[in-house]
Formats: C-alpha cells, sequence, structure tokens
C-alpha cells in the first residue's frame, strides 16, 4: 500500500506510538530498518525510505535495529488488509502454513486458489512473495527469541518454524549480517543465565513480550475472562491470566512425521513498569516447557485472544464521535473485543450461556469439562493446581449422544443444539477458523438448529474477530439504540450501522458500561442436579 513519506517523516520525528507496527523507516546509508519509535538519532529525510511491512524492508536489502527490534512492533489488523481473500492468506501464513514442509501450493489448495492467484495476491498487496513474508516473520521470531530466553539455538530454530537448523543459520546469518551466537552475545543481559545447565533448565518457563499500541485497557480484558472463568481450565487475577490448552497437530511445524496434539499452559500478565516516565507497551508471556515448537501459532491466537493488533487511535476517533459512545470512550480508552482462544470452545460457551447467566453459563462449563474434557497429564505442573482438565474437542463432544450432554444440568433441546454444533465441526462442515469469512459462518451457524442471529453475530466477533459482528438482539444494545420501544431487527440494523465498521467494539463499550464488577474468586462448582433450575433470561455476554 502506497506510504504518505512526508507524513511518514513527521510521525518519525515525533516518536508518535500510534504508527508503531504501521510502517517500517530503512534508512539508506546504514541499510538498517527501524520501528517509528526507534531511539537512535533521526535520520535526514533524504536518507529514508518508508515500507509498509518489515517483509518488505528486508526484501530491499535491510536488516532490523537492534535497538528499536522490529520484531516487538504490533502486527496489523486483519482489517486493515487490502482485500478479504489477502488476509485469510496472512491469517493462514501468519499460523505456520509455511513453515517445516508447507508450500504455496498447499496453502493455495487451501484456500482453494492457484499457486499464481496466491503469489500475485501477496505481492501486488505487500510487494514480497509468500515465501519472503514467512521467512521474515520466522526470523523475526527467531531474532527476539535469542534476545530475550536463553533457549537452545536448536529449540529457537524449531519455535520459529524452521524444520532444519542448517537452513536456519544460513537464512539469519544472510539476511542480519550476524549469525545467531553473535547475535546473542551482543544483546545479553547480564541478569540471564549463562551456563549449560542453566540455559537448559527446565525450571523457568520462557518469557516471551508481546507489544501492543496503546492504549491498552488491560483490566477490563482481566475482568471480563475473570468474570467467566471456567474452574478447571482458566484462572485469571486482578493483573494476570493463565489456561490450560491443546495445540491440535496441525499447528505445529509440518514434518514428515504425524504429530500430535501439544498440551499445556500460558500465564499473560502486565510487567511492572520499571520507568513510569517511559512505560513499555508490551505484555509478558509465559509458556509451559515443550510449547516452543507450536509457538508462531501460539502467539497468533493469544494476541488475537487479546485484541493486541487493534488500532485504538482509529476505532476511538470514529466511536467518540457519536453521542451514544462518547462519554464511554473518553473513560474507557483502548477498550478491546475478548476473543476466545480456540473457535469451537467460544461456540460451545455461546450455546450454554443461552438464556442463563453469566454465573449459571460458567457452571455449565465447568461441568463440561470435568465430565468430558481431557485430563492435564501428570508431568504438566501447571502454575495453578486449579488446573486440571482441557476443554473438550469437536469430536470428543460429537462422540457422545445429547442425552449424556444434557447430564451436567442442560435442557434437552440445548444439549441437541451442543451436539449438532459439534458434530458440524468435527465433520469440516463449519469452519472457525481465522481468516474464515464471517458471513459465511453466520450463515452455517443460523442453520443450525438451537442457534439464533445473537449466538452466531457473538461467535463471529469472538472467534473470528469480526470488528462489524453486532448481536444487534441483545437487549442493553436495543435499548441503547432505540430506547425501551420495541424495534424490528432491521430498525436495529439500520441504527448501528453509524458504528460501523467498528460494531463489535460499540457493542464492547455498551456492555461495559452495563456490566456490575466482576467476582474476584470462583465458587467451587455443585454437581449436576437432576432437575435442573429454570434458565433465566440474560441480556449480557
Amino acid at each position: 500500500m502506497p506510504l504518505d513519506a512526508a507524513a511518514c517523516y513527521a510521525a518519525l520525528i515525533a516518536r508518535d506510538r500510534r504508527f508503531d507496527g504501521v510502517f517500517f523507516i530503512g534508512v539508506r546509508t546504514t541499510k538498517i530498518y527501524c520501528r517509528p519509535i526507534c531511539p537512535a538519532r533521526t535520520p535526514k529525510q533524504q536518507n529514508v525510505r518508508f515500507y509498509s511491512t518489515a517483509a518488505a524492508a528486508e526484501h530491499a536489502g535491510h536488516r532490523p535495529c537492534l535497538r528499536c527490534r522490529p520484531e516487538l512492533a504490533p502486527g496489523a489488523a486483519p482489517v486493515d488488509d487490502a482485500g478479504r481473500v489477502l488476509a485469510i492468506v496472512l491469517a493462514r501464513i501468519a499460523a505456520g502454513a509455511l513453515d517445516g514442509a508447507g508450500t504455496v501450493q498447499s496453502l493455495a489448495r487451501e484456500v482453494e486458489l492457484s499457486p499464481r492467484q496466491v503469489l500475485r495476491l501477496v505481492h501486488c498487496a505487500l510487494g514480497v512473495t509468500p515465501v519472503q513474508l514467512a521467512q521474515t516473520r520466522r526470523l523475526l521470531l527467531a531474532k527476539q527469541l535469542l534476545t530475550d530466553t536463553r533457549l537452545p539455538v536448536e529449540t529457537v530454530a524449531s519455535a520459529s518454524g524452521f524444520s532444519s537448523v542448517r537452513r536456519f543459520g544460513a537464512l539469519f546469518t544472510q539476511r542480519y549480517r550476524l549469525s545467531p551466537s553473535s547475535l546473542r552475545r551482543s544483546a545479553a543481559d547480564p541478569s540471564m543465565p549463562t551456563s549449560h545447565a542453566a540455559r537448559n533448565s527446565t525450571a523457568a518457563p520462557p518469557m516471551i513480550r508481546l507489544s501492543y499500541r496503546p492504549p491498552l485497557d488491560y483490566p477490563s480484558l482481566l475482568s471480563f475472562f475473570r468474570n467467566r472463568a471456567i474452574a478447571g481450565l482458566e484462572h485469571a487475577t486482578d493483573d494476570s491470566y493463565t489456561r490450560l490448552i491443546s495445540l491440535p497437530a496441525s499447528t505445529c511445524p509440518a514434518t514428515s512425521k504425524p504429530a500430535a496434539a501439544t498440551i499445556g499452559w500460558f500465564t499473560l500478565s502486565a510487567p511492572p513498569a520499571a520507568n513510569a516516565a517511559t512505560p513499555r507497551h508490551e505484555l509478558s508471556l509465559s509458556i509451559s516447557p515443550g510449547l516452543e515448537p507450536s509457538l508462531a501459532a501460539l502467539l497468533q491466537r493469544i494476541r488475537a485472544m487479546f485484541d493486541l493488533d487493534c488500532r485504538p487511535d482509529v476505532i476511538s476517533a470514529h466511536l467518540g464521535a457519536h453521542p451514544a459512545l462518547k462519554a464511554s470512550v473518553a473513560t474507557r480508552p483502548g477498550l478491546r473485543v475478548p476473543g476466545g482462544f480456540d473457535g469451537f470452545e467460544v461456540l460451545c460457551r455461546a450455546i450454554l450461556g443461552q438464556q442463563v447467566s453469566i454465573s449459571a453459563a460458567r457452571t455449565l462449563a465447568a461441568r463440561l469439562i470435568a465430565q468430558f474434557g481431557e485430563a492435564a497429564p501428570a508431568t504438566l505442573r501447571p502454575p495453578h493446581e486449579s488446573l486440571t482438565h482441557l476443554f473438550p474437542t469437536a469430536a470428543r463432544l460429537a462422540a457422545f449422544t445429547p442425552a449424556h450432554l444434557a447430564t451436567i444440568g442442560l435442557p434437552q433441546s440445548r444439549a441437541q443444539t451442543l451436539h449438532r454444533a459439534a458434530t458440524a465441526v468435527a465433520r469440516g462442515t463449519l469452519s472457525l477458523a481465522p481468516g474464515t469469512p464471517p458471513e459465511l459462518v453466520i450463515q452455517q451457524l443460523r442453520e443450525l438448529r438451537g442457534i439464533g442471529p445473537w449466538t452466531a453475530s457473538y461467535v463471529a466477533m469472538r472467534a473470528l474477530r469480526w470488528p462489524d459482528a453486532f448481536p444487534g438482539t441483545d437487549l442493553i444494545l436495543r435499548r441503547a439504540l432505540i430506547g425501551p420501544n420495541n424495534a424490528t431487527d432491521s430498525q436495529i440494523e439500520a441504527a448501528s450501522k453509524c458504528w460501523s465498521p467498528w460494531r463489535a467494539y460499540a457493542a464492547a463499550h455498551l456492555w461495559a458500561a452495563a456490566t456490575p464488577p466482576a467476582p474476584r474468586t470462583l465458587k467451587a462448582i455443585k454437581p449436576a442436579s437432576k432437575h435442573p433450575p429454570k434458565p433465566r433470561r440474560t441480556t449480557s455476554r
């Protein structure tokens, strides 16, 4: 996408953090490319070139700056891409579709295009080939791991998506004119362990930094997840979130041998502010040993779950101009739309939450994983002893009958809906993968008996990360748009168009204003009763 050189240089002079990750600066004299917030001396305007992506800067012969570290720049949101198909292709590449033995041909088959179409689509939009884009992503992730962790080089290569350590070392040296070991020595932190035993110790899990564009309303995110945390699966506090995860084999780097699902845990927390005058706009991610080979896919899921790639400046400027949201945007800067770690899990949570309160939905979900989820391996040892079970997969739930699912306290009709949804996902007739067209998914969900417009839009908002999803049948949203009087769905749709294409964020603001504070602790889950309580209607999730 063409960039305005004068505007980009003005943002560079101002060190404006709102443009961090939006473009990169290549210095012609040093052959180094930087972020707009780089603390180095500002180069002369005639000596700089501006690039939309890090891959384009590297393709032009630049190497990443060691001070501002371009690998830490926030990623571009899918909504900023040129087209829907391009967004799907980029999502697949970010998830590791070209890692290991993955090829452009296999990626093209996955998105139902020809290899030539994929090559032309990516090159016209970003100026690089899909392979070059994937290589830059892998190299930048490897550079971050080499700088921030003491993981062995072999583990760094695997975690970055390289199937060969030799190929990783050769490409790293060719692009960055530094060997991996040289980079690690130049960026060595005296506080980090240097002995071979300390580097390979599994006592301390790897810590990874995830940056974002400020502002970020992190307390609201944690409050949302803490209020809906499932006992046995998740644990949320005032400053951190921890959960058990299972990554399917398809998310691991492709190899000639079939891979099993990867099981582990992660903790996301806000690091303490070392310098209040120059705060770091980043979060700290801690992962369990053994998740390194699936790190690329894991990072993508976590960034989507916490909406770390959104543009709060653009969204706030658009929504803040409307009277109904002006006060909320001013008092809640950086409010994000919480996502989900897995699309099928979000769908199950939405079905369990139909016509019941948030607390009741959380209780039903806890019973679901206790009865049908897979127990965590005894050797895993998560940070909290309360984490014991993984969320059941679609294939696992589809193997049970609706009568079995109803034993957790579900009405028979809702148990049948849950079973139909699990069967559709297990058979592949319903895909909730990132990049899937949301209109298609909403249509497929509406065709499942027991799933209405609210549930379909809610899944598109949280699982597919569609910024324009809007569950207009929600009572809180209807009252905010129309008032206490009744209104048709078409009237609600027309009234909400003024918030497009950020209607999901408008819904988040309205829900946040109407949601009471989340409970700090989880109550013990009681066993399912033979006579479940009568469902109560709710207005917000």
